[in-house]
């Protein structure tokens, strides 16, 4: 019996990867993080000294490289191979951060980035996490959520890990950063970020990593059990 999709979307910093992560582990599904894909291809980018405002040259990049993410014990829940290089470890130095964006609204790079989560999912069992996976790379899945929080305690969040990183940036700096990503996120031209109709919203504003795995574990756990 082929096993339900669960697809989530949501702004940077909402906690829906860590979130889904978990969930996956915790219901037995495998767990793809298709922003990892567009950092990639971002990292890729930087690497070539490509031109982010081409959109060509970065359709090319993606449609052109070898790219294999698999499943992984690791704190990321995956590792990403890009030609024949892992470079799960870079995917969220602040650079990427800063220009994933630019390459995620290229339509080209997006066309090809589809294709390959969609074939990912074709046979059931994925939770996939990323900011058109309702509505555009599994509009179908059995279950669909926006995860959301508010654009201040987003910033708190994305601000302590990198502090833990080392990194030397303000609550502020990182506050102006997401306001920004987040017009860039859903005023694009091509799969904008939005609620769909038919999506539920969750909001963790002010709730832990536990109790959003909790709630939506619940939820799905009625349907999985229902299709053993």
């Amino acid at each position: 019996m082929k096993l339900p999709n669960i697809a989530i979307d949501g702004p940077a910093a909402s906690g829906k990867t860590t979130v889904a992560r978990l969930l996956a582990r915790r219901l037995g599904l495998v767990f793809l993080d298709t922003g990892a894909m567009y950092r990639a291809v971002a990292w890729l980018a930087l690497k070539n000294s490509a031109d982010l405002s081409n959109d060509g040259a970065l359709t090319d990049l993606a449609e052109n490289c070898d790219m294999r993410i698999k499943p992984d014990d690791g704190e990321l829940g995956y590792a990403l191979e890009l030609n024949g290089l892992d470079i799960t470890a870079r995917l969220h130095e602040p650079r990427i951060d800063q220009n994933v964006s630019a390459v995620a609204k290229v339509s080209g790079v997006r066309r090809n980035l589809v294709q390959r989560q969609q074939k990912m999912a074709e046979n059931g069992g994925v939770i996939m996490v990323g900011r058109d996976i309702t509505t555009v790379v599994m509009p179908e899945a059995e279950f669909r959520y926006y995860l959301d929080a508010s654009v201040e305690e987003r910033a708190r969040r994305r601000y302590l890990e990198l502090q833990q990183q080392g990194e030397s940036i303000t609550e502020a700096e990182v506050l102006e950063q997401l306001k920004e990503r987040d017009y860039i996120d859903s005023h694009r031209s091509d799969s904008p970020l939005y609620l769909a109709e038919g999506v539920r919203r969750f909001d963790s504003t002010g709730k832990t990593i536990d109790e959003v795995v909790e709630g939506l574990s619940q939820e799905c756990l009625q349907l999985l059990k229902g299709i053993g």
